[in-house]
């Protein structure tokens, strides 16, 4: 950058960064990065992806609407979002399970997730967790409005990079996003991200069902809260095996906290 170039406000290149990570869809560079836009990125992933998120829901919405299968519907939904963010989530997900499962010791772990081709815990695991995301999915999209559940749900999956990120988690190599972005989120500032993402959802229920008039609830207000818990829980579990197993986090192991959060949420949206 020369001295004649402004730089950006950290927030700004914190929502180009994750924009530009996070999603297939070309958007402006970051002017510069460091810690202070690695923080706002991972902290505001949820929020960046969140329009895409509620587009490709909406897309889900309409084909319900149409009359496509409701499992259709939400396998044509998790497969148009994997398009739009280049599968970036799931191939952290595939590769994680392949170099956590290998049982190898943490440098040929990192090795074989580095190596990036799907072995069959990797192949086994998206088709469970993808496979189980599409089915609840389409029983969000079944319900009026339903699509913008849905799309809230998709989106806050991607809060988990801000636990994946937290002050005190170390990264596993000197080299590639998790390095860059480890250590980078004061906790008390992933407290409150996960607590406006809680609120957001809270929110959303009572407003449509306050819309809904005579109608029966669609979800309870309390299953949020349960899924968000049921997210996190999973996502810790995740990040306290690769900080055992292989030292600390990668890019892959944020892939795979974000789809086990995603899950973990339309999980307590299903018991609602």
């Amino acid at each position: 950058m020369s001295p004649h170039e402004r730089r950006a406000p950290a927030w700004l290149d914190g929502v180009r960064l994750a924009w530009g990570t996070l999603t297939a869809i070309p958007g402006p560079p970051p002017s510069s990065v460091d810690g202070r836009v690695a923080r706002a990125a991972m902290l505001g992933a949820w929020l960046v992806v969140l329009p895409l998120t509620l587009f490709v829901a909406g897309i889900g919405g309409a084909l319900t609407a149409l009359g496509v299968p409701s499992l259709a519907a939400g396998l044509l939904t998790v497969g148009l979002l994997q398009l739009l963010t280049n599968g970036i989530h799931a191939d952290g997900l595939a590769d994680t399970l392949d170099g956590l499962g290998s049982g190898r010791r943490p440098e040929r772990s990192l090795e074989i997730m580095r190596r990036g081709d799907i072995g069959p815990l990797g192949a086994t695991g998206l088709v469970v967790v993808l496979g189980a995301q599409a089915v609840l999915l389409g029983e969000l999209l079944l319900l009026p409005l339903g699509w913008l559940l849905a799309g809230l749900a998709l989106g806050t999956g991607r809060l988990a990079t801000a636990f994946g990120c937290a002050r005190g988690v170390p990264a596993a190599r000197a080299d590639g996003l998790g390095q860059a972005m480890a250590g980078s989120v004061p906790r008390w500032a992933g407290a409150l991200s996960w607590l406006s993402a809680l609120g957001a959802g809270v929110g959303l229920t009572l407003l449509l069902d306050a819309a809904g008039g005579p109608e029966p609830v669609m979800i309870a207000w309390w299953a949020w809260p349960v899924g968000m818990v049921v997210g996190s829980a999973g996502v810790l579990w995740v990040l306290r095996t690769a900080i055992r197993r292989l030292g600390g986090i990668t890019g892959d192991i944020l892939g795979a906290l974000v789809e086990s959060m995603t899950l973990g949420v339309l999980l307590g949206l299903a018991l609602g």
